[in-house]
């Protein structure tokens, strides 16, 4: 009798840690949660530049990263990006933006987020100038959460 109960005990301990584990899987690949994840990093790029954060770079970026602005002639890595930033903080501040997601979709760990923004930027004179533009960022997803591997996009011509 003790063998049974043993052997039933056990069995009921592997049923509650597979179901957990199964529900943990399916908790870790929610479409939403898992868009919601994206959005926010999204957000938390465009808001670390406003707040002149030069973190968000090496924190949000993949170390192979190809990114490609409207205004570049050619795609740039992260440390190119890194660089162009900490020139473009020289010349002008970030000191409004609005993002308008469109679409966010999410094959296993690679997102695809399009969105529109507007933003506005304050020059050495003080002069403040408004864009409107449109971005494409495509994000892995890493042991520290969603980065970007890519982008496209800028300001509307």
């Amino acid at each position: 009798m003790n063998f049974f109960n043993g052997l039933r005990l056990a069995l009921g301990s592997f049923l509650i840690v597979a179901a957990g584990i199964s529900l943990a899987q399916e908790t870790a690949m929610d479409p939403v949660s898992d868009q919601a994840d994206v959005w926010s990093t999204v957000e938390r790029q465009w808001n670390a530049q406003e707040k002149g954060d030069r973190k968000w770079v090496d924190s949000l970026l993949t170390d192979d990263f190809s990114g490609w602005g409207k205004q570049s002639p050619a795609p740039r890595g992260k440390a190119s990006t890194k660089m162009w930033n900490r020139f473009s903080e020289q010349v002008s501040d970030m000191i409004a933006h609005e993002l308008y997601p469109l679409s966010i979709n999410v094959h296993g760990d690679i997102a695809v987020a399009h969105y529109l923004y507007t933003s506005a930027a304050k020059d050495q004179d003080g002069k403040i100038e408004t864009s409107n533009g449109r971005y494409t960022d495509v994000l892995l997803r890493t042991d520290d959460g969603w980065k970007f591997i890519a982008w496209h996009g800028g300001e509307d011509d």
